[in-house]
């Protein structure tokens, strides 16, 4: 008798009994897979073995940036586990990825009155002299506003972002590029209001780039309480001065790796539907929504399809990617390491938005074609039929992820589990990203809507959008 944290075989089919009966809706595609499809929803919700996995991941091996000793335990640890569930091919191929350290750094406000600044420096930002930066600070919302200005209104000064929130896409922007554009005026420093639409005295850091062409300036953010106090001073014609010291370092590429195991498929082995996360995080917090959760969710669906032995016809295969905070080389490496199997890929499944209660799943596959576009969103809206009992049921056109990014480029359909977002980015790239702010039962309702479109997807008699 198959047995799992104290729930049985038998109380599994109780469970199963319970769900109500709009779950079990399916159009002729997925009619076989209405009893599947029930058996993995009742399995996730009450397994365990997940959460005391993420609970692992967060508590005892912690942040995880790439090239820091704790995202090799957590491979490690990864690999290990897998290997443990009986999944088949594990594998650990190597991946070099950058290496940025952070170091001691703060901001101090000097003028018009002493104040600490709640900062994180940018990854891959580099550092300021030993004694720090200290200038008078210029103001500015947007781009435009700052190359509106004269100059030497910021030549030897440091530029603050203080743009508004108007969404993840268009606000990043400044985080990204804001040090370059600073730099090209003449700027010593830059400051980024943090990338969020709610703070709690919170800086949020995240991935920066400089332009090649210009001079490389400090660059870090500034929690949105204080970006937005700065900026009410300057736009009053008060002078800001600003003390900012950073010993940020980047360091030769080192050795990581992305994390494989598969469920080998009962009739089209050689086809595959891929599912995962990334393992990395950035160096605050412990990385629980993002993407702890995601990892764990993808992973564990898969070995609830074996403990329930729903052998799909195709293979699924689980992917823990690394280095996807500040370089995405795990998921260019995963499409080299695939070769010329990435045409056997019928479908990527990613988990990159946090576990907050599932709403269903976004899709593109525009590389293949407006036909095959449409098709897919059509089949794969039959399998998300099967979860319609616990609401995580919608398809929509548009979706996919960062790591499944070069998958999709070569024509694999993408898929992106789509949630509520009520807060995500409250935590996101925050000392705030641990465990308790992750609700288990939210949790287990991914890692359902994980298994359930993973295992439709490679159980249906056609492969996606043919």
């Amino acid at each position: 008798m198959w047995q799992d944290e104290g729930f049985t075989h038998m109380d599994r089919r109780t469970f199963v009994s319970m769900i109500p009966a709009p779950l079990l809706a399916a159009g002729p595609l997925t009619e076989p897979l209405r009893e599947g499809a029930a058996r993995l929803i009742g399995a996730a919700l009450t397994n365990r073995q997940g959460w005391a996995r993420l609970e692992y991941l967060c508590d005892r091996i912690g942040a995880r940036l790439s090239g820091s000793k704790a995202l090799e335990n957590a491979i490690e640890w990864a690999a290990a586990e897998m290997r443990r569930d009986g999944l088949a091919r594990v594998e650990t191929p190597r991946v070099m990825v950058p290496h940025w350290q952070r170091g001691a750094e703060s901001a101090e406000l000097l003028a018009p009155v002493e104040a600490p600044l709640r900062m994180l420096g940018l990854g891959g930002s580099v550092a300021t002299p030993p004694g720090g930066i200290t200038a008078d600070v210029v103001a500015v919302e947007s781009f435009e506003e700052l190359d509106a200005l004269p100059e030497e209104r910021v030549r030897g000064r440091i530029v603050l972002f203080n743009a508004p929130w108007r969404g993840y896409g268009p606000t990043v922007a400044y985080r990204s590029n804001g040090a370059s554009r600073a730099a090209q005026l003449g700027a010593v420093a830059a400051l980024v209001r943090s990338i969020t639409p709610h703070s709690l005295a919170t800086p949020h850091t995240g991935a920066m780039r400089y332009a090649a062409d210009v001079p490389k300036i400090p660059a870090a953010a500034l929690a949105v309480e204080d970006a937005g106090r700065l900026a009410r001073l300057a736009r009053a014609g008060v002078p800001v001065r600003v003390c900012l010291r950073m010993e940020a370092r980047t360091l030769p590429d080192a050795a990581s790796a992305n994390v494989i195991a598969e469920l080998p498929g009962r009739e089209r082995p050689e086809e595959i539907v891929v599912l995962g996360g990334h393992l990395d995080s950035w160096d605050v917090g412990t990385g629980a929504h993002d993407d702890g959760a995601g990892c764990v969710a993808c992973w564990e669906a898969v070995v609830l399809m074996k403990r329930l032995n729903l052998i799909p016809r195709r293979t699924v295969r689980a992917v823990l990617w690394t280095n996807e905070e500040n370089g995405l080389r795990g998921g260019t490496a995963y499409r080299e390491w695939a070769g010329e199997t990435v045409k056997n890929h019928v479908a990527a499944l990613e988990m990159d938005g946090g576990a907050e209660r599932p709403l269903g799943f976004g899709l593109s596959a525009l590389t293949a074609g407006q036909p095959v576009q449409e098709r897919a969103v059509g089949q794969a809206q039959q399998v998300g039929a099967l979860l319609t009992g616990i609401g995580s049921h919608s398809v929509v056109t548009g979706g996919g992820g960062a790591d499944i990014g070069p998958l999709m480029r070569e024509g694999v359909p993408g898929l992106g589990l789509r949630t509520v977002g009520e807060k995500y980015f409250q935590w996101h790239h925050t000392h705030a990203d641990t465990l308790d702010h992750v609700d288990p039962g939210d949790f287990r309702l991914c890692v359902a809507t994980m298994a359930v479109m993973s295992w439709g997807l490679a159980e249906i008699p056609e492969r996606l959008g043919v």
